[in-house]
């Protein structure tokens, strides 16, 4: 797949650069897409939610009313979930929601997502983006020129760049991540991939080295 080479001002910059198939053109897998971008979500769940069984509360373990004779049902402490400030009955517990995934499945998930961002053309090709200090204003300005103002954008740098970082922080939805911390969750969260030309090369340690 061939795609244009766009320079900082929104024009094409005259050069064109091919996709590998082996990167963007494989045969999409919507399971492991599933698997992963589940995964990734519940690692960011903290599991720190928690109620108060009747053990935990603090209160009085005097029997309330006598057991029979009332018409109504039995209670025996005040602490009973039946009653306004009682207990949970099976409330959450703090847990671990991670769960594991082969790397050969994470890795078939984020191909097969590149694949589908090819397949709607939302990749994007931009020559090397150089600021001289962080600069919000100059990076929304760069967007702007490529027609990505105000959409979903997620940039891939190929080394860490604070620069261009610290200039897309206080820009919503934008968002930068090098092309080794890739992941199926951010490629399909955003609607287009804006590619540093010098990132390209960084790609190729994504595809699926075949076994010998």
């Amino acid at each position: 797949m061939e795609v244009a080479v766009y320079n900082i001002s929104g024009k094409e910059s005259g050069k064109k650069v091919v996709l590998d198939d082996k990167i963007f053109g494989v045969e999409p897998n919507d399971h492991a897409i599933y698997l992963a971008v589940k995964q990734y979500t519940a690692n960011q769940r903290q599991g720190t939610h928690s109620t108060k069984e009747v053990s935990m509360l603090s209160g009085s373990t005097r029997k309330i009313k006598r057991q029979k004779g009332t018409g109504t049902a039995r209670a025996g402490s005040i602490k009973s979930p039946i009653f306004r400030g009682g207990a949970r009955v099976f409330g959450p517990e703090p847990r671990v929601y991670n769960f594991k995934l082969n790397k050969k499945l994470k890795q078939i998930a984020r191909l097969s997502a590149l694949t589908y961002k090819a397949q709607e053309s939302a990749i994007k090709i931009v020559e090397d983006i150089n600021l001289d200090a962080p600069k919000t204003a100059q990076m929304a300005e760069i967007l702007k020129n490529l027609d990505l103002s105000g959409k979903k954008t997620l940039i891939v740098l190929n080394d860490i760049n604070n620069n261009v970082y610290l200039s897309t922080r206080n820009l919503q939805g934008v968002s930068v991540l090098r092309v080794s911390d890739l992941n199926t969750y951010e490629i399909l969260r955003a609607k287009t991939l804006l590619v540093v030309e010098s990132s390209l090369e960084g790609f190729a340690d994504l595809a699926i080295r075949e076994d010998k």
